[in-house]
C-alpha cells in the first residue's frame, strides 16, 4: 500500500477539502490491510476500506475532519462496535487536505507525526529508513512510536480509452477505482460523456480523437472502441507511428483482417500490425459491455502487475 499522491492532488484539485482515511493498524481479523486508504469529499468518495459499517463511520469521521480541519487517530473494535463478525480492531488515521497542504511533500516516502505526538522521527524509524535505502529497496509502510511512513506510490500507468459508448463506460467504470491506472477519456464531443465522471478520469474532447494521440506517453496503453470504423482505422495508424506499451482494438475478425490490409497498405510492417490485440476482452465471457471490460481489465492488471514485478526484482 502506497501514498497516491497525484490522486490525492487531483481529488484535492476538483473538490477543493477532502480528507484521506488510511488503515494504519491492524489486529486480528479486519476487512482490509494496514496501508489501505480512501478519499472522501462532501458528497463522495473514492477507494474503500471495507467492512460495511466501518468504513460508514470512516466516512463520517472523515467529513467531520473536514469541517474541523483537524486530523485525528480513532480506534475501533470491530465487534462490538459494529456486529461484524470479523471481530478484529482497527486504527484508523484521518487526515485533512487542501492545496495549501500538498505543497513540499517528498517524492520517495511521507513521514510525519501523527496528531498530538512528538514531533522528532523515532529512532526505529529511522533505522529502517536508512536500511531500505542502503540496500536499495523500495520504502515500506510504518505505523509506530507516535509516527507513520508510507511510500509515495509509483506513476500510474497511462490508459487512454477512445469512445464513450457502452463498451467505453464499461471499461472506465471498471477500471476507474484501480490506484495503478490513469486514465484518458477521449470522444468527439462533450456530451458523449456521462454527467458523472469517476474521480481521477481525464475527459479529452476532440472531432477527431487521433489527433490527441500525439500526446499520449510512448508508453501508454489504448484502446480503440468509437462509433466510427474510420476514426478507428486512424486510430491505429497513429499509434502505430507514435509508439505504445499496448493497444487494442474493438472488433470482429472480419473487421480486423480489413484493418491489417489498410494498414499494411500505409506502410506499416506486418510485425508491428500484430501488436495491436483485436478483438479485445475475454471471448469465453460474451460480448455484453461489462464482460469485455472485465475480460479487457484482467488483461491490463496482469500486463502491470508482471512489469512492477520485473522493476521490483531489478531493484
Amino acid at each position: 500500500m502506497s501514498f497516491d499522491l497525484a490522486a490525492l492532488r487531483q481529488t484535492v484539485d476538483r473538490h477543493g477539502k477532502i480528507a484521506r482515511v488510511v488503515v494504519a493498524r491492524t489486529k486480528g481479523s479486519t476487512p482490509r490491510p494496514a496501508g489501505t486508504s480512501m478519499l472522501v469529499w462532501s458528497d463522495g468518495q473514492s477507494g474503500t476500506i471495507g467492512g460495511g459499517g466501518l468504513e460508514f463511520e470512516a466516512t463520517r469521521l472523515a467529513r467531520e475532519a473536514i469541517s474541523s480541519a483537524r486530523d485525528s487517530v480513532v480506534k475501533l473494535p470491530l465487534g462490538p462496535a459494529f456486529g461484524q463478525c470479523c471481530g478484529g480492531h482497527v486504527t484508523l488515521l484521518i487526515e485533512h487536505w487542501d492545496t495549501a497542504r500538498l505543497n513540499g511533500l517528498p517524492e520517495d516516502l511521507f513521514a510525519r507525526a501523527l496528531p498530538g505526538e512528538p514531533r522528532e522521527m523515532p529512532l526505529v524509524l529511522r533505522r529502517q529508513i536508512a536500511d531500505q535505502r542502503s540496500q536499495g529497496l523500495e520504502p515500506a509502510f510504518f505505523f509506530g512510536a507516535g509516527w507513520i511512513a508510507e511510500p509515495i506510490a509509483a506513476e500510474a500507468q497511462s490508459l487512454w480509452i477512445y469512445g464513450a459508448g457502452h463498451v467505453g463506460r464499461a471499461l472506465v467504470s471498471v477500471l476507474a477505482p484501480l490506484p495503478e491506472i490513469q486514465i484518458t477519456w477521449v470522444d468527439t464531443g462533450s456530451d458523449r460523456f456521462p454527467d458523472e465522471i469517476p474521480n481521477g478520469v481525464v475527459p479529452l474532447v476532440s472531432r477527431n480523437p487521433a489527433d490527441v494521440v500525439c500526446h499520449a506517453p510512448n508508453d501508454a496503453d489504448h484502446l480503440i472502441l468509437t462509433y466510427s470504423h474510420a476514426f478507428d482505422l486512424e486510430l491505429c495508424h497513429q499509434l502505430l507511428v507514435h509508439g505504445f506499451r499496448s493497444a487494442g482494438l474493438i472488433g470482429s475478425e472480419t473487421k480486423w483482417a480489413r484493418f491489417q490490409s489498410r494498414l499494411s497498405q500505409l506502410g506499416h510492417p506486418s510485425a508491428d500490425i500484430l501488436r495491436i490485440a483485436c478483438p479485445i476482452g475475454d471471448p469465453s465471457l460474451g460480448k455484453h459491455p461489462q464482460a469485455i471490460a472485465v475480460g479487457v481489465a484482467n488483461a491490463i492488471l496482469r500486463q502491470t502487475m508482471e512489469i512492477s514485478a520485473a522493476r521490483g526484482m531489478r531493484a
